[in-house]
């Protein structure tokens, strides 16, 4: 039988999209349509205070995600910003927004200080999901969006660098979630159905192949 543990006020000023818990169950990030990001330390007994209020998206954010303790304190949010990155000028005085859509990676530095430690804005529509890999195969984050569209933002050690890499046309109405399944990254769109977009790959980065086969109900 499942009972009550706690509840927690997170003060967020519009409706909560998602909550999860840290490795060491001691802390809970949420994220909300208020555009805001929070970070509450859990402690026994269920009570909690807020340690961080991260504030850096446009519009409203769907999912945090946190990183495996081995790389340090480290969130991936996801949203539906609208960022304007650019404006450019066409020919007969028409001109066009270059909107994007963004993912932030947050790093405590110290405690209670937070800081971006990397910023995607490489998607055309809604970011969605976001979805940490295995710890084995070094830092890497899936990105899922209603582009139809995956990415994959990897870590390079030696040069103290992201490289990303974008699948096209993942799903064709759109990309709800992506997953890690053991080795398999798979995307997942509003049907309930999946595609696996490849295995992951070494420590250093990711091999991507397109399924060969349909897509399939779970």
């Amino acid at each position: 039988m499942v009972s009550l543990e706690s509840t927690v006020d997170t003060g967020h000023e519009d409706l909560i999209h998602d909550a999860q818990m840290d490795y060491y169950g001691t802390r809970l990030a949420t994220c909300s349509s208020d555009r805001a990001v929070r970070i509450f330390d859990i402690k026994e007994g269920g009570v909690q205070t807020i340690a961080a209020d991260l504030r850096g998206h446009e519009g409203p954010v769907w999912q945090v995600a946190w990183a495996n303790p081995k790389f340090g304190t480290i969130l991936a949010t996801c949203s539906y910003d609208r960022k304007v990155c650019h404006v450019n000028y066409f020919d007969y005085g028409i001109w066009k927004l270059i909107v994007h859509f963004q993912v932030i990676l947050w790093r405590e530095d110290s405690p209670g200080r937070w800081s971006k430690l990397y910023e995607y804005n490489n998607h055309d529509s809604s970011v969605n999901s976001v979805c940490w890999a295995p710890h084995e195969f070094g830092l890497i984050l899936a990105c899922g969006s209603s582009d139809g569209a995956v990415s994959i933002l990897s870590y390079v050690d030696a040069s103290n660098s992201w490289e990303a890499e974008k699948i096209p046309n993942a799903h064709t109405i759109g990309c709800n979630a992506v997953r890690t399944i053991g080795t398999v990254l798979a995307a997942f769109d509003s049907r309930l159905q999946f595609v696996p977009l490849g295995e992951l790959g070494s420590l250093d980065h990711v091999r991507v192949r397109r399924a060969p086969f349909r897509l399939r109900r779970l």
